[in-house]
């Protein structure tokens, strides 16, 4: 008699979009949007600026309510923002601290989740010599990824990633994929929003968005 092994059970779902609408200043910008994400994954955002990718980062991060349709993170809805530990953002406008220190500002949602920073972290995104650099005396590239480090090391349940190779070069952007990696392989479910076809070739799911809708 053969001999067949057990299947493996899906990841848990952790983030579940159904029907979500939402508009601002008169322009519906998504437009009955669905998706899920499960934990351990990369799931990228994909499409062109303007096709409403940051704003359903946003909406799933909790910065705001969606006109319509529901966001949930481990089963409660995504509004009010939950905390870093459940979920972190990687906003396009960075926010920053920009007097604190880089490895203060990668350590402050840690340090509010009674956590250990995570000493790789520094290494990997190569920010190991710049961890006592004043944010501000430090390049824009540099700052994304100080910002994403300060996502990562929390080690949440959900990463939102808004554009995070966007101000990198070639070898920067292999940094940041394998942060994005390591993370995914850590249990963090990591939400990406971006055009960079370097990002979608990691992708677990691509969804693809185009005039607010998700199309293919």
């Amino acid at each position: 008699m053969s001999r067949h092994a057990a299947p493996v059970p899906p990841a848990p779902t952790v983030v579940r979009v159904e029907h979500l609408t939402h508009r601002a200043g008169g322009t519906t910008v998504l437009d009955d949007v669905s998706l899920l994400a499960r934990a351990g994954s990369i799931v990228v955002l994909a499409g062109r600026s303007g096709s409403g990718k940051s704003t359903l980062c946003h909406l799933v991060a909790g910065v705001g309510r969606p006109t319509g349709g529901t966001v949930e993170v481990l089963g409660v809805p995504a509004s009010p923002a939950p905390p870093w530990s459940t979920l972190s953002l990687l906003p396009q406008r960075l926010a920053l601290v920009p007097e604190l220190s880089v490895e203060e500002n990668v350590a402050w949602p840690c340090r509010l989740a009674g956590r250990e920073v995570p000493e790789e972290v520094f290494a990997a995104l190569g920010l190991a010599t710049l961890r006592r650099h004043a944010a501000r005396a430090t390049s824009l590239g540099e700052q994304q990824r100080t910002a994403l480090a300060r996502a990562l090391a929390v080690r949440p349940a959900v990463a939102v990633l808004d554009e995070p190779t966007g101000h990198q070069d070639d070898a920067n952007v292999d940094r940041v994929l394998a942060a994005l990696g390591a993370a995914a392989a850590g249990g963090t479910c990591v939400l990406v929003a971006t055009h960079d076809e370097r990002v979608l070739a990691v992708a677990d799911v691509v969804v693809r968005l185009e005039g607010g809708r998700v199309v293919g």
